[in-house]
């Protein structure tokens, strides 16, 4: 990909690859050189065989590439797959908030203790303005909407449980394992705010270890933990 020019050797390349780039689409992306947030542009390119700078022989194409707008790295598209910090912030605040009305579904808002662990969780993970009485009152919407979900089979169950998964599935592959730990045990806690776990709260935080992809045994050691710190 170099052209006839001096180096800083002072060398004259006299032939190479040279690539011509066409920009095909933008947007934002996470950049792993730059450590951030960074526009980018998806990129396809035509090699030739170039002599003293001049393009003549066809080699083929490359990309598509994603090269960074600031720092100009070329990447994979599979870098695309990555959120974005802010997209990863909110859906990292979605999938707690999503959880800790779960809970309170599964255990009931009668606990001034679990409601205050509650939006403690929720205003932590984003929802600054997170407030006691609009979680009882999501939590009343939820409990007035499960009769239209297959009443015949546990409809109040069967509806937590794509509430949960759609919120916290597409976070989970973005995790580390500790994160996803970490998230459980906060949902534990909540239950545990008012004393042991019933068992509609041990059927929820089930289904949140399973959206994040904890084997069993994982998820009965952090219920266990749970109670030990809580």
């Amino acid at each position: 990909m170099r052209s006839a020019r001096k180096t800083r050797g002072g060398k004259l390349t006299v032939c190479g690859i040279r690539t011509s780039w066409n920009t095909i689409g933008d947007g934002e992306f996470f950049c792993e050189e730059c450590g951030g947030d960074r526009n980018y542009r998806r990129r396809t390119g035509r090699r030739r065989f170039a002599v003293l700078g001049v393009p003549l022989l066809p080699r083929g194409c490359t990309g598509p590439v994603v090269e960074c707008a600031s720092c100009h790295t070329h990447f994979g598209t599979e870098v695309l797959e990555r959120p974005t910090t802010g997209r990863f912030s909110a859906m990292l605040r979605d999938a707690v908030h999503t959880v800790a009305l779960a809970v309170l579904a599964a255990g009931g808002t009668g606990s001034r203790e679990v409601l205050d662990r509650a939006v403690h969780a929720v205003r932590s993970a984003g929802y600054a303005d997170c407030t006691a009485v609009q979680l009882v009152d999501l939590v009343e919407a939820l409990e007035a909407d499960t009769g239209r979900f297959m009443p015949e089979i546990n409809p109040e169950g069967t509806l937590l449980a794509i509430e949960i998964h759609e919120a916290v599935a597409p976070l989970t592959p973005h995790l580390e394992p500790a994160g996803r730990e970490s998230l459980l045990l906060q949902a534990a806690r909540i239950a545990l705010a008012d004393g042991g776990y019933s068992p509609a709260e041990q059927e929820v935080l089930g289904t949140v270890g399973t959206a994040l992809g904890l084997p069993p045994e994982d998820v009965l050691r952090l219920l266990a933990t749970a109670r030990t710190v809580s």
